[in-house]
């Protein structure tokens, strides 16, 4: 298999479309989406929201380390992309110790109540997506209190006191943000009086310019900043959540939230041309699916050029429709998971890939089937990146799973629940992540760090379900192989492979409509469906890269992709 061979592109894609090689791969066009870079020496903060990379700088500028500087961010998100990800949620966080030079991870992943699963499994099936029966005990909290507990600075009310100080006076409303608040308009006027209140003043979709307070969620960070962990899984906070939850006919008991534990585990890791690239483990399985892609490819002849060209992303396409599908086999939270992903990266399993993925597509196939490849629901998702002055790093990902999650809000709390429910395995019994008391659905989310010679170089992340770990892979070949500027590779046209599901469906390549039409077309000789989607820069389902490049030179160089509300901040 020939991946990204040049000189066989130029033909293949010649016998294709019968255009000029300067039109194929020519010189450069205005990339779709603008991604300026900031280049700082001391700190650096991207995040989801302006105002939340001000609170993670803020905390940087006082003299915090990078974990203070994360709490303080993560739990600002909470409050300004409250239908991302907040206390309600979930958190999966990659810290690099500058000190030891090793890469930690905290599992803090949502996790199933004391529930009875043959009992569950006769409800209706909505109510693993919407309402009390979709929540599972949110883990962010106990994760951040871990986190700081093993490696924060100052104390750990300072670091809360941002985000307490964002919920009392009010977060500004973006347009972006504004887009998430219509898509989800029907959960919010569903019928939660409580989420309704809070995010649909007047009982409207906020306005852009407006500023949304939240006062119960500034009462709730307050007890969480007075009293640690406990102050979220015990004591009012706690005995609200479980009320609402056992009058929603939810699964969640007091012991389930007091017994909650965030775990301190390890990453997995790949080495990759010169690099180690370490991203989430089990019971995320994003990184599953990602890291094994690269290594079939690793050892081609890559010479430079365009990666978007229909030769080269039909070889990847061949790829990933086969490590995609065991991504979602092999990973959940069980005892073999972590070795299962070994196997997946063991050279006999990707030289067998290797050679699977050499037959090319029947193109008739796509002609005539008239459905395309499934479709997943776009996630409720954020990520942020933190540096400090001595080289620490925190890359995380934490989410609600769906927009606005369970769309309910516990009187009093201000907290919107997760509806993590939805991402357990219900009909396989013996798969890795199917639904049993205290287990933790899997999730696609994948923080990543990559190092050289032991040293970070970059450090990067992205909401999006499905499309988060097709996301990672084009974005690490565009700028690990093909040296790339991160700029480039994050502001280009984004793509997906959607693999086929059910009966009827096609494998299907799906981009945003900047995508260039010959190449389309020269996708679809091969054997693609070709789906557009959304206009380049919406963000809606291809949201945006959060990433931070450590220079040669000890400088740092933070990207936030506008295809979301994400902001870079340094000093």
């Amino acid at each position: 298999m020939a991946l990204l061979h040049l000189p066989t592109v130029r033909r293949v894609l010649l016998g294709l479309t019968g255009i000029l090689p300067a039109l194929v791969l020519g010189a450069a066009q205005p990339l779709p989406v603008t991604v300026v870079p900031l280049t700082r020496s001391h700190g650096m903060v991207v995040a989801g929201h302006r105002q939340a990379a001000a609170a993670g700088l803020a905390v940087l500028q006082s003299g915090g380390n990078a974990i203070d500087a994360a709490v303080a961010t993560s739990l600002a998100l909470g409050v300004a992309e409250p239908y991302a990800s907040g206390l309600g949620g979930k958190l999966m966080l990659l810290y690099y110790e500058a000190r030891t030079g090793r890469v930690q991870v905290i599992d803090a992943m949502d996790a199933a109540g004391s529930l009875e699963v043959s009992t569950y499994l006769h409800r209706p099936a909505e109510d693993r997506t919407y309402g009390y029966g979709a929540v599972c005990v949110p883990g962010l909290a106990a994760g951040l209190w871990l986190a700081h507990q093993q490696w924060g600075g100052r104390p750990w009310a300072d670091d809360v006191r941002p985000a307490i100080d964002l919920a009392r006076t009010g977060f500004d409303v973006l347009p972006k943000s504004r887009d998430y608040f219509e898509e989800q308009s029907r959960k919010l006027h569903r019928g939660d009086t409580e989420i309704a209140r809070l995010y649909l003043p007047g009982g409207k979709i906020p306005a852009v310019g407006s500023v949304l307070p939240n006062p119960d969620l500034a009462g709730t960070l307050t007890l969480l900043a007075q009293h640690g962990r406990d102050g979220f899984y015990r004591g009012p906070v706690a005995e609200r959540l479980v009320a609402a939850i056992h009058r929603g006919g939810g699964v969640i008991t007091a012991q389930d939230l007091a017994g909650y534990e965030a775990r301190l585990t390890e990453p997995v890791a790949i080495d990759f041309m010169g690099y180690r690239i370490a991203s989430a483990p089990p019971p995320a399985n994003g990184a599953a699916m990602f890291l094994p892609a690269l290594k079939a490819l690793e050892g081609e002849p890559f010479s430079g050029g365009p990666l978007r060209t229909a030769a080269n992303l039909d070889e990847l396409g061949r790829v990933w429709r086969l490590v995609e599908p065991e991504g979602y086999r092999v990973i959940g939270d069980s005892p073999g998971s972590r070795f299962a992903f070994e196997k997946l990266v063991a050279p006999d399993a990707i030289q067998a890939l290797r050679a699977k993925a050499a037959v090319p597509l029947k193109p008739e196939a796509a002609a005539a089937a008239s459905a395309p490849a499934g479709e997943w629901a776009v996630a409720s998702t954020t990520h942020f990146i933190v540096v400090d002055g001595q080289g620490n790093i925190v890359c995380a990902t934490q989410s609600l799973s769906v927009h606005f999650g369970a769309g309910v809000v516990p009187p009093g709390t201000g907290v919107v629940l997760n509806n993590s429910m939805s991402n357990f395995e219900y009909v396989d019994a013996a798969h890795p992540n199917y639904l049993a008391p205290g287990r933790r659905p899997r999730s696609t989310i994948s923080p990543t760090i990559v190092l050289r010679g032991g040293r970070p170089v970059l450090a990067l992340g992205i909401p999006g379900a499905a499309r988060i770990p097709t996301s990672m892979l084009q974005v690490l070949l565009d700028r690990l192989v093909l040296h790339r500027p991160l700029a480039e590779a994050i502001g280009d046209s984004r793509f997906h492979f959607m693999v086929p599901w059910r009966p009827g469906d096609v494998d299907t390549f799906e981009a945003e409509q900047s995508f260039p039409a010959t190449q389309a077309d020269g996708l679809r000789r091969l054997g693609w469906k070709v789906l557009l989607s959304e206009p380049a820069g919406q963000g809606m389902k291809f949201t945006g890269i959060s990433a931070v490049e450590i220079n040669a030179d000890g400088t740092l160089t933070g990207y936030a992709d506008p295809r979301r509300t994400n902001a870079a901040a340094g000093y």
